[in-house]
This record gives C-alpha cells, sequence and structure tokens, in this order.
C-alpha cells in the first residue's frame, strides 16, 4: 500500500512533469536555441528553462532535499536526491521528432523510491512507486514475457564517445539471437516501452557520470517486472557516477550481459 508521503511525492513528481511537458510542447517545432556541451551532447533552452523549474520547485517543497539534473544541479549532502533528466532525447527534439520525454526520480540513500516518465507527445504519464507496481495513466503496466527471435524488438543508444561500443554487440546478438534493433534516440522513453512490453530491452552505452538520470527507468522498470543493471549485470546506486545500463524484461538480461561480458575479456 502506498504510504501518505509516497503519495505526495509521486503526486508532486507528475505535476513537475507536466509542467516540463508543457515547455516541451511550447518549444517544440520552434527551432529552440540549441548548442553542443562539452561532451558533444545536444542541449536547448527547452532543456535548461525545465531543469531550472525542477530546482526551483523542489526547493519550494523540499528545500532539503538535492537536485542532479542533466543540466545543473543544487547538492547538499542529503540522502534524499531528486534526479532529474529535463530532456531525454534532446538531439530527436531539436530535429522535431517527437520522441523525447521527461524523467524525474526521488532516489533515496542511492536506490529510486519514486519515479515518472513523461511523453508528452502522446500524453503517457509512467509512474511508480517502489514495491507497488508500474503503470501508464491509470492502467498498471507489466513487461513482457517474450525471449529472442521472431518479432522481439530491443533498442540501443550509443554514440563514438561511449566507453563501450554497445551498438556493434547488440547488433551481433541480434543477428545470432533473431531481433529487430532501433535507436529510439530516447533512453529514457525506450525503458518505459520496456515496461509497459514493448521491448524485450533496451540498453544505454553511456559516458561515465552521464546516465544517473535514468533513476525513474529503474524503478519503473522494476515494477514493471523487469531487471535493471549496468552494462555487465551489475546493480547500481543512483546518487553516485554510473556508466551504461541493461533494462531489459528479465528473461533476456543475462544474455545481454553476457555478451557485454565478452567485449572486455
Amino acid at each position: 500500500m502506498v504510504t501518505n508521503q509516497q503519495r505526495e511525492w509521486l503526486d508532486f513528481a507528475r505535476s513537475v512533469a507536466h509542467e516540463a511537458g508543457d515547455i516541451m510542447q511550447e518549444y517544440f517545432g520552434k527551432k529552440p536555441d540549441a548548442h553542443l556541451k562539452v561532451d558533444n551532447t545536444i542541449v536547448t533552452i527547452a532543456d535548461e528553462e525545465i531543469n531550472q523549474l525542477v530546482i526551483k520547485r523542489v526547493a519550494e517543497r523540499y528545500p532539503a532535499h538535492d537536485i542532479d539534473g542533466e543540466e545543473a544541479s543544487a547538492r547538499r549532502g542529503s540522502d534524499y536526491v531528486w534526479v532529474c533528466d529535463p530532456i531525454d532525447g534532446t538531439a530527436p527534439f531539436a530535429m522535431e521528432l517527437p520522441v523525447s520525454v521527461f524523467s524525474l526520480a526521488l532516489v533515496i540513500n542511492g536506490q529510486p523510491e519514486v519515479g515518472v516518465i513523461y511523453a508528452p507527445f502522446s500524453d503517457h504519464l509512467y509512474w511508480a512507486v517502489r514495491g507497488q507496481g508500474a503503470f501508464m495513466n491509470s492502467k498498471q503496466i507489466y513487461v513482457n514475457k517474450k525471449t529472442f527471435g521472431g518479432m522481439t524488438g530491443m533498442n540501443v543508444d550509443w554514440w563514438p564517445s561511449a566507453e563501450w561500443d554497445v551498438m556493434r554487440v547488440i547488433h551481433k546478438l541480434a543477428y545470432e539471437k533473431g531481433a529487430y534493433v532501433t535507436a529510439l534516440g530516447s533512453t529514457t522513453h525506450a525503458a518505459a516501452l520496456v515496461a509497459r512490453g514493448g521491448f524485450v530491452a533496451s540498453v544505454f552505452a553511456g559516458t561515465k557520470g552521464k546516465n544517473v538520470d535514468i533513476a525513474a527507468a529503474k524503478v519503473i522498470v522494476g515494477e514493471a517486472g523487469g531487471k535493471v543493471t549496468d552494462l555487465f549485470g551489475r546493480e547500481q546506486r543512483y546518487d553516485q557516477d554510473i556508466c551504461g545500463a541493461v533494462l531489459s524484461n528479465g528473461i533476456v538480461h543475462e544474455e545481454i550481459v553476457e555478451a557485454m561480458r565478452k567485449l572486455i575479456e
């Protein structure tokens, strides 16, 4: 049963998600100012505005909590950290492809307690509270029970500066096992599709210190019956640097991480 405190955190996260979605809608298709960050990824004025919105809202409601944002953070040393990716899929957002999402999670002592992922262009709000299941809007969702073969679909997100060449590994695995591979351009959105039974897995190459913002995906996929680890099958904390992730229905998980382990042998 969801406690009153968990309900308060969840309601807060969902409210902020809808505000963020409004900003995404406002800027979408209007060629928002964009520039490259030092890691050669794109940031737009919409990313920065949403990140500042999250910082403002958390400071107003939970002034003792920390904020770890993709574009800006406010850290005070709290065990309660709101982890935010203002726009996951900034590149497709800037290209006017409506696949980007907002994500926000409350991480307590390294583990996500509450998570939301909002896809404003389809008005799908994915959410979960630890131990209470995962939902899309008001409908409970579950991962699928598929193995590789047939119409199995996987997602992979990778770029040349990533530490591990997961694209090569996943395409080889898909060829050997039988699967279709897509590159949605939004790891968190792909994770939500794993949670609702679309993809069997999504693999994120990551860059050290960059992908702590998949905290919301961790709790949502987990509560939908799936599994989330680092690229090599290890559990992770979500209040420190991590690198890469495998988010799956659990059934194909070991085959993916075993393929990744061979990469470093």
